[in-house]
């Protein structure tokens, strides 16, 4: 009985590979993202030193069109939601969940996380601020 046990385990760990192969490929890519930002962050805090400038107080919130909120959903709100997911193993699938535990529709995280991640990946600002609401959520 014990080696139809042991079988029957092999098999459900093969069963099961392929959605934990996909997990790791899901949390490499979100780290390689979280790196590019925190990355570009970097260089610009670089830039603004050289510059003489820099950003305004530190922990003071920045302002322009990419801080306005993208379907409702401000920069602080898609920070927590992101940092969220952590409870579920970083299971990209939970977003919309977690998303819902905090007011925000189906409808509108597809559309915040999509607008969210483009201003992060375009402007360092972003990225920056986003790196620190991310940490302190």
């Amino acid at each position: 009985m014990g080696m139809m046990k042991r079988m029957k385990d092999m098999r459900d760990m093969a069963n099961a590979a392929p959605d934990m192969v996909r997990q790791a490929q899901e949390m490499g890519a979100q780290a390689q993202q979280m790196a590019a930002a925190q990355q570009a962050a970097a260089q610009a805090r670089m830039a603004a030193a050289q510059a003489g400038g820099g950003f305004a107080q530190p922990g003071a919130a920045p302002t322009g069109p990419d801080f306005e909120p993208i379907a409702g959903v401000a920069l602080e709100q898609f920070a927590a939601i992101s940092k969220g997911v952590a409870a579920y193993n970083y299971d990209q699938s939970k977003l919309v969940e977690v998303a819902a535990s905090k007011g925000v529709d189906a409808a509108s995280w597809d559309q915040a996380s999509t607008g969210w991640n483009d201003r992060i990946k375009a402007n360092p600002a972003v990225a920056q601020r986003f790196n620190v609401l991310y940490r302190a959520a």
